[in-house]
């Protein structure tokens, strides 16, 4: 009794704050809600409107896999790249890592968003420089064709966290086999693409799974930037973003749980086919793959 007593804090989280939450959000999925009136059973009408006929919910979507799928990569190959040259055994390269790990810990902030927002702007920091070079920079946040981009850039600056998790993996690879292969003429291109990247691919799918779970629920940039519209003309509609204004300001409670529950399962596809193709192309050494 005693040690449940000791865990009773975690318990009454793990219920009153995550699996409560999670039921009461899975019946809402079901009912038509609007915090002011009682829930009324839709069946499955939210989810029929949902995939059927709401052209918000496929942008929102074509929107979020655009970053997805070009913020995860290329924040991993930069935090890859910085984490090898970290790598290294000098004078106050603990100093050096924690200032690269620093954007990490701001990177997420509200205040970093709106920074961005005015280092992007027309008459921003970024538009300044280019005029120094004679380039007429265009306005980054209001322009459908960029907006998304800054967003995209601002994800790969907090790189902090996958570069810590490189790092590591880096340091556990044995010397041994990169002055073996000194000794029989690899040059320092194939010691990396022979060598570190298949003995870094469990670190790799961490990294990718990871960061792909955290690019579906992106909010604050797109939030911050578009004022909470997602525009211009949806051009930065995150899901999450999209989500938020169904429940928060149409009040739309049981429409935004049915959103809630679709990003979820679009999660948990993704996690299943990552973890069906690592079998092609992670190497653990202790199982001689």
């Amino acid at each position: 009794m005693a040690g449940y007593l000791f865990l009773s804090p975690w318990f009454i989280g793990l219920f009153g704050l995550v699996l409560g939450p999670m039921v009461a959000s899975a019946y809402l999925s079901f009912t038509e809600y609007d915090l002011f009136t009682d829930a009324q059973w839709v069946g499955m009408s939210n989810y029929a409107e949902i995939l059927g006929s709401d052209a918000k919910f496929r942008q929102s979507v074509a929107v979020t896999l655009t970053y997805v799928l070009a913020s995860v990569p290329l924040r991993l190959a930069f935090a890859l790249a910085l984490a090898v040259v970290l790598n290294r055994a000098l004078r106050g390269m603990a100093f050096y890592r924690s200032v690269m790990y620093l954007p990490s810990l701001l990177g997420g902030s509200v205040g970093v968003a709106v920074l961005w927002r005015q280092l992007f702007g027309r008459d921003g920091a970024v538009n300044g420089l280019l005029g120094f070079v004679g380039i007429d920079g265009p306005n980054w946040i209001a322009d459908p064709d960029y907006s998304l981009m800054t967003i995209i850039v601002l994800a790969v600056w907090q790189f902090g966290s996958p570069m810590i998790i490189f790092l590591a993996g880096l340091r556990n690879i044995p010397n041994e086999l990169n002055e073996a292969a000194v000794v029989d003429g690899a040059g320092v291109l194939r010691r990396f693409f022979s060598i570190t990247i298949p003995l870094l691919t469990p670190i790799i799918f961490f990294n990718v799974v990871m960061q792909t779970i955290v690019a579906f629920q992106a909010f604050t940039p797109s939030f911050i930037i578009s004022n909470g519209t997602g525009g211009p003309v949806g051009s930065t509609l995150f899901y999450t973003l999209y989500l938020y204004q169904k429940a928060f300001t149409e009040f739309q409670m049981g429409y935004a749980s049915a959103l809630a529950w679709i990003l979820v399962a679009m999660i948990a596809i993704f996690t299943t086919v990552a973890f069906l193709s690592s079998k092609r192309w992670v190497f653990y050494a202790d199982d001689g793959r």
